[in-house]
């Protein structure tokens, strides 16, 4: 008779290592959280060093884990690659990877949040160096220390806006905007992750999270249009992606690599 193991053991990550980039977002802080609660050490990774730190900080007094804040510009390849570099210097291993951080549209960037035609092409390429280069650049840096690890995962973030249109109706006489590049990018990020999970296997799962619209205290008109269709009837908050992570981080999905995992209460559905 095969003993199969209990999923409090499925789930338990002690001992293990993670890396969050975006780790002092509110997604990023929030997955942070469900693999620290799980027993994981977290390394934060932000563009400013004091907000890294006060976030890893805020981790440990949260839930007791080890965590370490690190400053990295993600559009800088050089910073990008020292990452493993420094995580093995102070916790000896990595075991999972969370590509999390990206330019979004609260990022206030010129040629961004506009109409098509004033998008350029200076934004669209930071985008792709943020939300796609520097995900293909750090797991090739931490691809063989994932690969020892004997549970190695590797989630990217993408958004329902890679595998979806924009509603232009639900934007209408409202400041905010849906970017070319930014659907680009994390479209593109799915199939990097498809494309990864052949690649590093069998060593190395990789699977992705796909989010859906998540509540900033967005304009009420956009708010009001973009509910009509949902079936769950609201937007994502932060908590809801803290199984998310938990399952595809953890021995929980020991079998599941090259998926995308959409979390959007049932938007893309229709």
């Amino acid at each position: 008779m095969i003993t199969m193991r209990k999923i409090s053991e499925l789930m338990n990550l002690a001992d293990r290592v993670a890396v969050v980039t975006g780790g002092a977002g509110h997604l990023g802080r929030a997955m942070g959280a469900a693999l620290a609660e799980l027993g994981a050490k977290v390394v934060l990774v932000d563009l400013n060093l004091e907000v890294a730190q006060k976030a890893a900080v805020d981790l440990t007094v949260a839930t007791g884990a080890e965590s370490l804040g690190l400053a990295v510009d993600l559009a800088k390849e050089a910073e990008v690659r020292a990452i493993p570099e420094a995580v093995l210097a102070k916790f000896g291993r990595i075991d999972i990877l969370i590509n999390c951080a990206a330019l979004v549209g609260t990022s206030g960037l010129k040629g961004w949040a506009v109409p098509f035609a004033d998008q350029n092409a200076d934004t669209w390429r930071l985008a792709m160096e943020v939300n796609l280069t520097a995900p293909f650049i750090l797991t090739q840096a931490c691809a063989p220390a994932l690969a020892q690890s004997g549970h190695g995962a590797v989630i990217n973030v993408s958004s329902i806006y890679g595998i979806v249109a924009p509603d232009w109706s639900f934007y209408e006489g409202t400041k905010l905007g849906n970017p070319a590049a930014y659907a680009a990018s994390k479209g593109g990020l799915g199939q990097f992750t498809r494309w990864l999970s052949t690649t590093l296997a069998p060593a190395v799962r990789v699977n992705c999270i796909v989010p859906g619209g998540v509540w900033r205290n967005q304009d009420e008109k956009f708010h009001t249009r973009y509910l009509c269709k949902v079936p769950l009837g609201r937007m994502a908050i932060e908590e809801d992606f803290k199984g998310a992570v938990a399952y595809l981080a953890s021995d929980l999905s020991a079998y599941v690599t090259g998926q995308e995992l959409i979390v959007d209460g049932g938007f893309s559905t229709w």
